[in-house]
Order: C-alpha cells, then structure tokens, then sequence
C-alpha cells in the first residue's frame, strides 16, 4: 500500500511534496547502499588459510593439516578428512584438534607416519558462527603431484533435497512472520473491526500456522542440514540434542515457545476484543494487546537476529536490535498490505479511514527500512567491487530495485486512496433504516418459530452484506484500489523471497575476502624473506637490546618467524617473555596473536604463522626483562 502520509485532500502541493518524500527516501537508500565504506569482514565463515597450502607441493610428510578460518565456526565429527590418492583415510583423528590462538581460529588433524608421496585432498565441513553450514575441498602432494581416485565433492554444504525442504521452511517462516505480524497490526492500529471479520482472522491464523509448522520442519532438518544430508536422521534424538545445544537451536526452540504466546494473543484478539462493545474497555484492552503482541513479536524477530547474519561480525551488539527493527518494519508493510487486500476483496465493510491509516503505517515501515536497510548493506557489503561483484551484492541491487518499483505502484495506489469515500456504502446504510419493503413481510420478523426466525435473520444479514459488497465492488475507485494494491502485493512477494535469499547468501565482505586474499582459494602472492632490526629499552636494569625478526618465505600463507634478542653488549640476551602480534590496518585485520618458543638462548621460533591477505603489515612486538620492565615496539614489514 501506499507508504505516504495520510490523504489530506487533493492539494496539487502536497502530492508532489509526498512524491519528493518517496524519490528522497528511495535516492537515500540506494546512494547509502553503493557508497558505504568498507571494513572487515562479517558473518559467513571463509576458509583464510592452510598449510600445507591449496596445490602445495611438499618435500616431506607434515605431521598434521591444519585450517584457518575468518571467523569461530562449530566442528565435529569428521569435519576435517584427509584421503591419500587411493581414497583411505590418512589423518588419525575423527574430531578436529582446537588449534585457535587470539583471534586466529585454526583447527587441524594429525597425519600417519610415513606417507607415502604423491596427492592428498583434504575435505572440510562445519557451520558458521552465522547457522549456515559451509563446506570445501583442496589438494595438495608430497614429493610430487599424483594421480588420485578422490573425487572433490561437488555438493555444497546445506544441498541436496534435505537444503531444498530446509529452504522452502525458511520461506514460509518468513511468510508466516509477516502475515501473523503484520495482520494483526493492521486490525489493531488501523482497522479494529476486522477483529470480526472471518478472512482477517483466517490470514492471522493461518501465518501462525505457517510459522509454527516451518519452525518444527527446520528443528527436525537441522541435523541432517547441517550434517549427513538424509531425511532419515532428522528424528535422530542424539542429533537433535546436539542441535538444541547450539544457538540456532536454542533460537528454534525459543521461536515455538513464543508461537505460544502468540496463541494466546490471537485467541484475545479474535474472541474477547471482537466482543467488547463498551467504547472505553475496547480501547484499554486494544493498549495492552498492542503492548503484549509487540513483546511478542519482537521476540519472535529476535530468534531470527540472534543466529543469523547480525549475531556474528563486526557491531552485533547494534547489529542485532536493528536487524529486529528491519524484519518488524518488513512485517507491517508487506502484511498489512497483504490485510489490505483481503480486506478489499473479502469484506463488504473497510472504510476509507481504515486505508489511509495503513498508508500512514506503510509510510513509517519505509522510514524505517531505509535506514536499517543502508546499515545493514554498508555492514554486509562495504565496497563497489562487492556490490557488483558478488552475489549477496547482485541480489540486495535487486533488493532495492524491487522496492523502487513496488514505492511506484504505491504511489498509485496513494491516488486512489485519496479518490477514495464512503459516500455510497452510507446510503446504502441509511437504506437499511427505513422501512422494510412489501416483500418482507411483517409476518416474518414476527415468526413464532425461534429456530425459524434465526435462520431468516441469518439469510437477511447474508443478503445485506452482499448487497453492501456489490454496491462497493461497483465503486470505480475501490475498483482501481484493489488492482493496485493487488500489484503491490505482487511485487511484495517477489521482495520477500529475495529478501530471505539474502539471509542464506554469503555476505558480500566475505565472499569477496576469501576470492582475493586467501591462500587456500588462489596461487600465494609473491613475497621474499623479511628482516627486521628494531631497538629496544624496558627502562630497567639490563633492559636495552635489539630484536630481530626473520620471517620466511614472506608471503601469504604459512610463514616461518624466527626472533634473536642482542643485549647492549651484542651477546644473546633472554628475556623472561616475548610475544608479537601481525595487523593489517588497511583492513582491520588483526592483531594476530604470535607466541613463539624458544629454542635457544636469545632465540625463538614460531612455524606456520599465517599470514592472510598480503599488504603492510605492523608488528608488534612485547619484550619483558623482569616482573615489572616490560615495552612494546612495532615496525611495519611489506608481507607478499
């Protein structure tokens, strides 16, 4: 529906005033969404690293594999699978070892002795701190490359018809919010005598219904969704406990206790307020319906928020409270435009009041999609290349061109709204109230037969709302409202699907991140050896020095440090802690935390340091030569 102000009239200043709101609203988001700066990454996980490296050829076995990723992910089972060239196991674990230092999320699995030379793949699967399952595969050989039975999965993590079924839940949860949301605001903000309408309060139902049974599919799926990929395991009470101990589950398992309450208020709205006749007592019960319902509904909003895209990356704290805001604003647009619509074509009674109050309600809901929306993109996107190139990027272009066309189509629908009157359903009513005609009997409202009497009564009342509707329909301007608002409607439920798409789509940051700065998705960037000279002085006794830093191949990817401390006379010094830590500023990566060992007086070492992304890089580092003289330096290094 329309997402302007209330109709006031038809003044040639206002429309062109409320045409310049909807261009200024529609410029603001899509120039906020194409120059948003960028930042670090967020939400789905990405593969930063390996060692050995994607292609890497090795003289001599490793002892482990180990995996980088750009953010904390949930492993287990199986997650990390070696496969020699034959297709057996080469890796002795079946649960990953925890390898994560600082903010370097690492996990690895040891190798058996002795492998023989030729290509290992390696298979990995886990879930992202966002609920999305992930998943690759790479190679890499020993002496030389082989041939290999293996064959790389081509399935992603998610696929097959376990994703598609999981898929179709996550629409009609999207679906079933919307209707159960945003149709019970528009009864109660803009049209209360819907409560008594039976289509109104088949479409609130029937969203809670859909939510409801989409809530309990995803519960039972998640398991096999985010694991085997077979229907069989859905009831597979082990899986679904580990499923309920991880937060989309709890987030789940929330979402059907709210559906409770939700039930609740549906049962208030539609029995005890449709009731209420007193004027007074309607409009305190309607006060705490509005309060109790949106409790609710946040709530609901909020088990989305909390384990999806918001709850993980950079600012969830406000990430997570405006991604709630975003889906309620969704909810009371595009249901209560779906209401509208019922309205128009199932009941005889929605005035021209009800109308411009949703368009005051739709004009709100855009306010605040705009600028949750321009937040949500600049978090999730951050550049031109990520806006084009990816295709969380293609999609939210979508995204925006949809609601460009569906604010069109409500502009439309703003001018026969403001065309729009009560003028003929009033005479209509007035007709009501005089006299009855010859061929309604004095006889049959007097019939002494109660049973006889009710059903004339109900046949009598069938006929007058017909009449009332027929005389509505053949209003030229409700006519022209309906088609449009069934327009809008139209390109609503496209938006919607797109919309859900975008929750399931790698975040462009990321996606873009892990095409052009990891070492495992692409060739190592060039780099030499780096050697660094950095003076030192803790200010205490015996506390000046030299550090130096060696750092080899110098590149992206796994990298060997070695660290020497001269004392003031030249000799090799020890000192009772050294630590270092790598930020690429540029990009807000880091610090990487380093803690080499020591392997000699003066000297420590530190193997498979991994260096994401190549730039200038600053390195920290913290020198302490007894229980209170401690210093840090830093010297930036040129890396790959």
């Amino acid at each position: 529906m329309s997402a302007t102000a209330p109709y006031a009239g038809p003044s040639p200043i206002r429309r062109p005033l409320a045409a310049a709101a909807l261009l200024a609203a529609l410029v603001s988001l899509v120039f906020g969404l194409l120059l948003a700066g960028a930042g670090p990454a967020s939400a789905h996980a990405a593969l930063t690293g390996s060692d050995p490296a994607d292609g890497a050829v090795v003289d001599t076995a490793p002892k482990e594999v180990t995996l980088s990723f750009s953010e904390a992910i949930a492993v287990g089972d199986d997650s990390i699978r070696v496969l020699d060239p034959s297709g057996k196991r080469a890796d002795t674990d079946t649960e990953p070892k925890d390898l994560s230092e600082g903010s370097t999320v690492r996990y690895g699995v040891a190798l058996h002795s002795g492998l023989p030379d030729g290509t290992y793949t390696v298979a990995w699967q886990a879930i992202s701190a966002d609920s999305h399952p992930i998943s690759g595969a790479f190679t890499f050989s020993i002496g030389a490359p082989s041939d290999t039975t293996v064959a790389l999965p081509s399935q992603e993590a998610g696929g097959g018809p376990v994703g598609v079924v999981y898929d179709i839940a996550r629409y009609a949860a999207y679906g079933g919010f919307v209707l159960l949301v945003g149709g019970s605001a528009f009864v109660l903000v803009c049209w209360r005598g819907g409560a008594t309408a039976l289509p109104m309060q088949r479409l609130v139902v029937r969203g809670w219904l859909t939510l409801t049974a989409a809530t309990l599919v995803m519960l039972l799926l998640r398991h096999p969704y985010t694991g085997s990929g077979k229907f069989a395991d859905a009831f597979d009470l082990a899986g679904l406990q580990s499923v309920l101990d991880t937060k989309p589950g709890a987030a789940l398992v929330s979402r059907l206790l709210l559906l409770g309450a939700a039930a609740l208020f549906i049962a208030v709205l539609f029995g005890t307020y449709a009731r209420r006749e007193d004027e007074r007592e309607k409009k305190d019960l309607t006060f705490g319906l509005a309060v109790g319902g949106g409790v609710v509904a946040t709530g609901i909003a909020a088990t989305w928020a909390m384990s999806e895209h918001a709850s993980t990356g950079i600012q969830a704290n406000i990430a997570m409270p405006v991604d709630v805001l975003h889906l309620l604003a969704v909810a009371a647009w595009l249901g209560g435009l779906a209401s509208l619509l019922v309205a128009l074509y199932r009941t005889p009674d929605i005035g021209s009041a009800a109308v411009r109050r949703f368009s005051a309600v739709a004009f709100g809901s855009v306010v605040v999609l705009a600028a949750t929306g321009i937040y949500q993109s600049w978090r999730q996107v951050g550049s031109w290349s990520a806006l084009t190139g990816t295709r969380y990027g293609q999609l939210l272009i979508l995204k925006v061109a949809l609601i460009a066309v569906l604010l069109a189509v409500a502009w439309f629908s703003r001018r026969w709204t403001g065309r729009l009157t009560d003028s003929a359903v009033a005479s209509e009513d007035a007709s009501e109230e005089e006299p009855e005609s010859e061929s309604e009997p004095e006889s049959v409202s007097a019939d002494p037969d109660p049973e006889r009497a009710a059903q004339l009564a109900r046949q009598r009342a069938a006929l007058t709302a017909t009449k009332k509707k027929r005389i509505r329909d053949a209003d030229p301007q409700r006519s022209g409202l309906r088609r449009s608002v069934l327009a809008e409607a139209a390109v609503a439920v496209v938006l919607l699907a797109v919309t859900t798409m975008l929750t399931s789509t790698e975040p462009g940051r990321t996606e873009e991140e892990a095409a052009g700065g990891t070492p495992s998705a692409s060739a190592p960037a060039a780099g030499g050896p780096v050697n660094l000279k950095m003076p030192f002085d803790t200010g205490g006794q015996n506390g000046k020095g030299t550090v130096r830093i060696d750092i080899e191949p110098g590149r992206t990817g796994s990298n060997d440090l070695h660290v020497w401390i001269d004392g003031s006379d030249g000799k090799p010094m020890d000192v009772p802690e050294l630590k270092l830590a790598l930020t690429l500023e540029s990009k807000d990566i880091g610090p990487l935390p380093v803690v080499p060992d020591r392997l000699a007086e003066g000297h420590w070492s530190a193997s498979a340091v991994q260096i994401p992304m190549a730039g200038d890089w600053k390195i920290d580092v913290t020198v302490r030569t007894s229980d209170i003289d401690q210093v840090t330096i830093d010297k930036n290094a040129k890396i790959g």
